[in-house]
């Protein structure tokens, strides 16, 4: 037995099991698996054969491209003796009808992508109107219509930061009506899990880490993310949300919105000045002329900070005596856009500077968050790096960019209403499979790039098809803090709260808030932990989730169990020849097990598309 269990790792051998029958079994059962993980390998690189052949059928000109679809055409009117399997894969792509074609004396149904659309794209709103018409002028074919399926799951990523479970994904694929995409957008958008993500999102931005070198400690960093989600679960109006934290005095405690000033890792004005510009105006103030800094800062010059006897508790206030040599001095600063003032000096400063970047005709907050959201939603920013607006990175669609900023301004800044209206856009709902090799495809939005999932919505991902929660504590600095069991990545409050998962796989660390700091690129360290990690498996083999998922399959008598998987994992049902693979290795929880571990390690679980 123990030879056994050496050389099928993998498989769960029955301890009751002796003697010459139960040998016969596992035998048995090792074969089944190692034939079930070879053919879900085999469907694997089907599916990057395909993938190539629509890369090499991009590349054809456009005489080439008119005459091979044609032949394809032609195709699917008669039967096609011996075709190569690249003619084979490409026939498969094609409408309706689903032909049958003779191959070495085999006859096989033709099945239709899991990841495209035959609904035509057109423009749904004025954002298509934008990029299909540059599109047009560029002279770049748009990519088809993601399916429903793809839909689903890109959503969910994107705005939620978790997956559809089974019921969902059956419930939305199983709905006929035509307008389902446009209400689960406003489902999701009302749901907590879009607070809790969007917060995530803030928090980098922002700093909230208790250790070194922000230093805001536990008590603090809890208190700004609790009215950070706050604040986005109510919908508070983003202009209002800024002014909040440039204005607010009071403790850091029981004024959250202070530590705003605190999350900087100095409390040099130029530091202050540095991090306002790289928050809410998308600008890298080391990028500037010196004097233009100089002049920024003295709007960030008279902020007081002094302790209490609470520990690590500060206060943060307006102190008219820094900065100038008596308190009826008055201040001279200039914006920005090279605007001067005098400021009087009984007014804080902050206040002035406010007014002048909430002002409704100073585009610079407007558009870099319409440019931050874009970028969230779509992979890409307008303007790129998405927090570095210069004149040396102008932006790929100027007139896009116009538009999301001036509904931004004409809602009274409601994010959720930008995150709607981007996406019902037929732009946003693009398949990942592009229709052009011209290289501007992707910086001017032709189709939805593949990105690797967020460290945090992996392993939240993992834990929801398992049933195993993850635990999260931080033992420095002090007070300790230990959080409950079941607490979602995504939700951590403090950037010092972490995980060698979350670190291995790009968590960003929160010292600077440039959204650079987070890595998504998948890497040789990633993979072989989630090949070969007892972290994984043991979440696998150990928790609830599969045998669940298998359990109320059997019982609803609704879907097989196969079905039930990939709707769990991949959010989508298996095609026929998935089925054909996986279907006998589903029966039970221990196979059901093995072809779950094989889905987690496929690229359409690890990357958003």
């Amino acid at each position: 037995m123990a030879g056994q269990s050496e050389k099928y790792p993998e498989y769960h051998i029955d301890e009751a099991t002796s003697g010459r029958a139960g040998s016969r079994r596992s035998r048995k059962s090792a074969s089944q698996f190692t034939f079930g993980v070879l053919a879900i390998t085999a469907l694997c690189a089907l599916g990057v054969g395909w993938l190539t052949w629509t890369d090499f059928q991009n590349s054809l000109p456009d005489d080439a491209f008119t005459k091979q679809q044609a032949n394809l055409d032609a195709a699917k009117q008669t039967k096609i003796p011996e075709k190569s399997e690249v003619e084979l894969t490409a026939i498969a792509n094609d409408s309706d009808p689903l032909p049958e074609i003779e191959v070495l004396g085999l006859t096989t149904p033709i099945q239709r992508s899991p990841f495209t659309s035959e609904q035509p794209v057109v423009v749904q709103n004025e954002i298509d109107g934008f990029v299909f018409g540059n599109l047009a002028e560029l002279n770049i074919e748009p990519a088809k219509l993601c399916s429903d399926e793809v839909f689903l799951r890109r959503v969910y990523i994107d705005t939620l930061g978790t997956l559809p479970t089974m019921v969902e994904a059956m419930r939305f694929l199983d709905d006929a009506d035509p307008q389902k995409r446009a209400q689960l957008i406003d489902e999701v958008l009302e749901r907590p899990e879009f607070a809790d993500y969007l917060a995530m999102k803030w928090c980098d931005i922002l700093r909230v880490k208790a250790e070194f070198p922000i230093k805001m400690w536990p008590n603090a960093a809890q208190a700004f993310h609790r009215w950070i989600r706050t604040s986005i679960d109510n919908n508070m109006p983003y202009d209002e949300f800024v002014r909040e934290m440039l204005t607010s005095s009071g403790s850091n405690f029981r004024k959250p919105q202070a530590n705003f000033f605190r999350s900087a890792q100095s409390q040099d004005p130029k530091v202050l000045a540095h991090a306002v510009a790289l928050s809410f105006m998308c600008q890298r103030a080391d990028a500037w002329p010196s004097e233009k800094l100089e002049e920024m800062s003295l709007f960030f010059s008279q902020i007081g900070f002094k302790p209490t006897v609470e520990w690590k508790e500060e206060i943060v206030f307006f102190d008219p005596r820094k900065g100038n040599e008596s308190e009826s001095d008055v201040l001279h600063a200039t914006f920005p856009d090279g605007l001067s003032i005098n400021i009087p000096a009984d007014q804080d400063p902050r206040e002035v500077f406010a007014d002048w970047l909430l002002h409704e005709n100073n585009p610079l907050l407007s558009r870099a968050l319409a440019n931050r959201v874009w970028f969230w939603l779509l992979g890409h920013g307008i303007v790129e790096p998405v927090d570095d607006f210069r004149p040396e990175h102008p932006p790929s669609n100027p007139s896009l960019l116009k538009h999301l900023a001036q509904q931004l301004i004409n809602t009274n800044y409601d994010v959720k209403h930008l995150y709607r209206v981007i996406l019902n856009s037929h732009t946003y709902q693009l398949a990942c499979l592009p229709n052009s090799t011209d290289p501007r495809a992707a910086e001017n939005f032709a189709f939805y790039p593949v990105r690797r999932l967020d460290a945090e919505v992996l392993i939240d991902a993992i834990c929801q098809i398992s049933g195993v929660p993850e635990s999260y504590s931080s033992i420095i600095p002090e007070p300790f803090t230990f959080l409950p069991e079941g607490q979602r990545a995504v939700s951590l409050p403090d950037g010092s709260i972490t995980s060698s998962f979350l670190e291995m796989f790009g968590r960003p660390s929160r010292d600077t808030g440039l959204e650079s700091d987070r890595n998504n690129r998948l890497t040789a360290a990633q993979s072989l932990h989630l090949l070969n990690s007892n972290h994984l498996r043991n979440k696998l083999r150990k928790g609830p989730g599969i045998e669940n998922i298998v359990r109320e399959s059997w019982s609803s008598m609704d879907s097989d169990p196969s079905e039930a998987i990939f709707l769990a994992i991949l959010s989508r049902r298996p095609t026929d020849d998935e089925v054909s693979v996986v279907g006998d290795l589903c029966v039970n929880s221990g196979g059901a097990q093995e072809v779950a571990w094989a889905l987690i390690n496929s690229d359409e679980f690890l990357f958003r598309h």
